[in-house]
């Protein structure tokens, strides 16, 4: 360890710059991803609803296997962010609830996997 110490020192004393290490800035990159989205089922919601045009609640429930309780919270935080829209009706008798990604959703969610490749890129350049 203690040689390793050396060369870092050795190759900052030649340039004559501080080094940054490079995981610090991946590191600082990392904490700026939507939060919001970055949550796995989230992220899952709003992908699926990238891909289709809207999906009923069971489809939805199903495609991110996700129980109805979990399914509905995620969803709700979504929406009140303005990522989706949330239509309820009824098909005869029974209640049908519907989900479309939003543009502010689909901003965010292009935004979001930009932000995942450019780190992704860092981590393969490092």
């Amino acid at each position: 360890m203690a040689g390793k110490s050396a060369a870092v020192r050795t190759e900052r004393e030649e340039s004559g710059k501080r080094a940054v290490p490079r995981a610090r800035s991946v590191e600082a990159s990392a904490s700026n991803l939507d939060r919001l989205i970055h949550e796995r089922t989230r992220l899952a919601i709003i992908s699926a609803l990238a891909v289709n045009s809207s999906l009923a609640f069971n489809e939805l429930k199903q495609l991110v296997r996700a129980t109805d309780g979990n399914l509905s919270v995620h969803a709700r935080k979504l929406e009140e962010a303005g990522y989706l829209t949330c239509t309820k009706s009824f098909a005869g008798r029974l209640p049908k609830t519907e989900y479309r990604i939003s543009a502010a959703g689909r901003r965010a969610l292009e935004k979001y996997l930009n932000h995942m490749e450019a780190l992704i890129q860092a981590t393969r350049e490092g």
